[in-house]
């Protein structure tokens, strides 16, 4: 009895010591940085054409620029930083602007050709291209400048936006198209409901009989006695009736 006694007590000294212990405990997942870039001197890039996204052709690895950001693939994961150097930080999906990245942009670049046409590129300097970047996108200043640098190249259309305005209109309910189906029946003529004459709405009195046309309250009167006189004449006549077989 002694030895389970001693066994119960050491069990539960043992979960009570290693409870805070555990408790104390916080997992984290960090995810790799990559590994920094050697670079032997401030890095050249260029400007890819059809696009505002520049290259450091010069690096063995892909390191782009776009938007004010330094960006790299490593490992299946995107990084990007304020810096090409240093100062990457994860980024959770791939950036919008490599979708239009050709794969074999060294290629092009190497035989200096882009979609068959003779490429004469320009090699900008990385501050050049950190300070204006902005305003050479907001200009269209690639485009001007013959192109990109790509002789007898047909920039590729892009469907321009219907201005603010539009949209918020097109939006609004009012102007959308409605389907005959979708449209509310309109009553039929027969069963509408009939709408008052202009004078029934001014409270027009109506027409009196033609003896109470002109005289009014007198004419009224005339009549009553009218009336009267006649049951009198009437009256006369029944006892004059009465009283002719008395007198033969």
């Amino acid at each position: 009895m002694n030895k389970s006694f001693w066994r119960t007590m050491l069990l539960v000294l043992g979960i009570t010591v290693s409870s805070p212990a555990l408790a104390g405990v916080d997992v984290h997942v960090t995810i790799p940085l990559p590994p920094p870039i050697p670079f032997f001197a401030p890095p050249e890039l260029i400007v890819l054409p059809e696009t505002y996204v520049y290259v450091a052709p010069d690096v063995d690895v892909d390191i782009f620029f776009y938007d004010g950001w330094w960006w790299r693939p490593w490992e299946g994961r995107w990084y990007r930083s304020q810096y090409y150097n240093s100062g990457w930080a994860y980024y959770q999906s791939v950036p919008p602007f490599y979708i239009e990245i050709p794969s074999g942009w060294r290629d092009d670049y190497r035989h200096r050709h882009w979609r068959g046409h003779a490429w004469n590129y320009q090699r900008i300097p990385h501050h050049q291209v950190e300070r204006n970047w902005r305003g050479w996108e907001r200009d269209r200043h690639w485009e001007r400048q013959g192109t990109w640098g790509v002789k007898d190249l047909q920039p590729r259309t892009r469907s321009p936006r219907p201005p603010r305005e539009l949209q918020q209109r097109q939006s609004r309910p009012s102007d959308r198209t409605v389907k005959p189906s979708q449209r509310s029946p309109q009553p039929s003529r027969d069963i509408q409901p009939r709408q008052s004459r202009p004078s029934e709405r001014l409270g027009k009195p109506a027409e009196r009989s033609p003896q109470y046309k002109e005289g009014g309250p007198q004419s009224r009167k005339a009549v009553k006695q009218k009336k009267g006189k006649s049951k009198r004449d009437e009256g006369n006549r029944e006892r004059e009736d009465k009283d002719r077989p008395l007198r033969r």
